[in-house]
């Protein structure tokens, strides 16, 4: 049975309208400022499952209400086979996936990666994509990172926005999490939004190592979208965590419908 605050904050997710879940009035005018790129018309699939301590299910609950209020045309599955259907996979706009660790097959994982490629934008958040299928390379080659370590599990920490003028970050200020910390590997050519930055408490090698925690990318010519945040669903009570989520799925819907941008800068030149 659900935390009875987890039950209310689920229930708040899914009455709430028009992405309005959470928002203080400062961020409620940002809200509607980023709200240009809607979702509406957007074909989208919604994967869940995998490792249930990351609350797929309940994920569900929280993201598609606000899809729905946004006017996304939704498909929801419970399967990976729906990267299979060549069909749907060559008309959707927009893929969000929640599945920890698990298993995909090639066949699978060819359906999800060509429809990248191709152009639908692909988001997620913590080890909903940052840890879905670990012998899978060039998965994680699609996502730009890969779960490695949450020193200390559940802890204190701080999220600092590097990027003020990118949309999806535009308008925030640095927040508090208590939730785990992720430790990645990452591709360097991500474009990275914002960052936590680790003490020496549960591990001295990586003191003052600052690790990225949002970022996007391109893989062919889809979008991708990443948060770190998110390793329960009362981690998006934290209203700079939701609202980041929020922007990113926006702007990974985009992939088939804005020019390309253009970042890469890499860092060991």
């Amino acid at each position: 049975m659900l935390h009875k605050s987890r039950r209310n904050f689920i229930k708040t997710a899914a009455l709430a309208g028009a992405g309005l879940l959470f928002l203080t009035p400062k961020s409620y005018a940002v809200e509607k400022m980023q709200n240009n790129n809607s979702l509406k018309g957007k074909k989208v699939l919604y994967v869940y499952g995998g490792w249930s301590g990351h609350e797929p299910q309940q994920s569900v609950d929280v993201f598609v209400p606000w899809l729905k209020s946004e006017g996304a045309e939704l498909t929801v599955s419970d399967n990976l086979d729906s990267y299979l259907d060549e069909e749907l996979m060559g008309s959707v706009d927009l893929i969000i996936q929640s599945w920890t660790m698990g298993t995909i097959t090639n066949e699978q994982e060819k359906g999800l990666l060509k429809a990248v490629r191709n152009g639908a934008g692909f988001s997620g958040w913590h080890g909903g994509i940052g840890d879905s299928f670990r012998n899978n390379t060039e998965y994680q080659f699609m996502v730009g990172g890969q779960w490695v370590a949450h020193p200390g599990g559940v802890t204190d920490y701080s999220v600092q926005i590097t990027d003020k003028n990118d949309p999806v970050t535009k308008g925030m200020d640095d927040f508090k999490m208590h939730s785990e910390q992720y430790y990645m590997h990452i591709d360097p050519n991500v474009k990275v939004l914002a960052t936590t930055e680790f003490t020496a408490e549960h591990a001295s090698w990586i003191d003052e190592c600052v690790m990225p925690v949002v970022w996007k990318k391109y893989y062919g010519n889809g979008r991708i979208f990443y948060s770190s945040l998110g390793h329960v669903m009362t981690d998006f009570e934290v209203t700079e965590a939701l609202e980041i989520m929020k922007r990113g799925i926006r702007w990974a819907a985009e992939s088939k419908y804005s020019p390309k941008e253009t970042w890469v800068s890499p860092v060991y030149k």
